[in-house]
């Protein structure tokens, strides 16, 4: 086994007798206000349930960001060793073990055991939330070498950024040439089609369905052509051309084309 995964398990029974202590803790509480067991029993099924989530996601937490080989050792040459990864996993059995010295022989087996318990309770508190930051803080922030080197690690972060984001909108300005020299070019290639479309749209009701058959073959080049889009295009160049010179003109195409290729109703299309 690996020792950053042995470093792990430790972990992991660290942090289940840790929430055991805690739980210890509060039902012993509860106890002594003079809540019955079977409220207690009650109460402990949601607690389990809550406390598994918390343990799932610290621990998850811990295996993505907390061990020592996601710390830079350069800004962190103290906490990403070793030694302080073994020491800060075992907290809160050093601290259980101080409490049951500190209590060994004094009272009741009661107190002796809420004795470990809180050692276990404070001495993890210390070390987890205040001691483990603070430390992580003075690496990176007193010595010349983490400082420099976390100012150029930032620094190249914001670089990437940057050229991350001057790429994007690079290739987003090019999308968008591309897709005006596409439209040029389907203006041009479909003026022809665009104008006969706009005369089938002035069609009388006697020549009705002609006009829609050879509007819908007017469609389905335009697909072929250029997909949905040049079908759009089309459309609208058959709509401007037929509402001249100001021209009332009811939008027959989109019916017409209702199922040729992608094109669906006209609220839709």
């Amino acid at each position: 086994m690996s020792r950053r995964r042995i470093i792990k398990s430790i972990h992991i029974a660290s942090t289940i007798w840790f929430i055991v202590c805690v739980g210890y803790i509060l039902v012993l509480a509860l106890r002594q206000a003079g809540v019955h067991w079977w409220v207690v029993f009650s109460l402990s099924g949601h607690g389990v349930l809550i406390a598994l989530m918390l343990i799932s996601l610290y621990l998850f937490a811990i295996f993505r960001g907390v061990s020592s080989s996601q710390k830079v050792k350069v800004e962190h040459p103290l906490t990403s060793t070793t030694y302080f990864a073994v020491f800060y996993v075992v907290t809160p059995f050093w601290g259980g073990l101080a409490g049951c010295l500190g209590t060994v022989g004094l009272g009741t087996f009661s107190q002796f055991l809420m004795g470990v318990a809180l050692g276990t309770l404070w001495t993890t508190f210390l070390v987890w939330v205040i001691v483990d930051p603070v430390t992580g803080l003075l690496e990176m922030f007193l010595p010349p070498a983490s400082r420099r080197h976390r100012a150029q690690r930032l620094a190249q972060a914001k670089a990437l950024r940057q050229s991350r984001q001057k790429d994007r909108e690079s290739l987003l300005k090019k999308v968008l040439v591309e897709e005006e020299l596409e439209r040029r070019h389907w203006r041009t290639t479909l003026k022809p089609q665009a104008e006969k479309l706009a005369g089938l749209l002035k069609t009388n009701g006697a020549d009705f369905k002609q006009a829609e058959r050879e509007a819908v073959g007017i469609g389905v080049k335009a697909w072929q052509i250029g997909g949905l889009s040049c079908m759009r295009e089309l459309r609208n160049m058959a709509m401007a051309l037929a509402k001249e010179p100001n021209k009332s003109v009811v939008d027959y195409v989109g019916v017409w084309w209702d199922g040729v290729g992608s094109w669906r109703e006209p609220s839709l299309a």
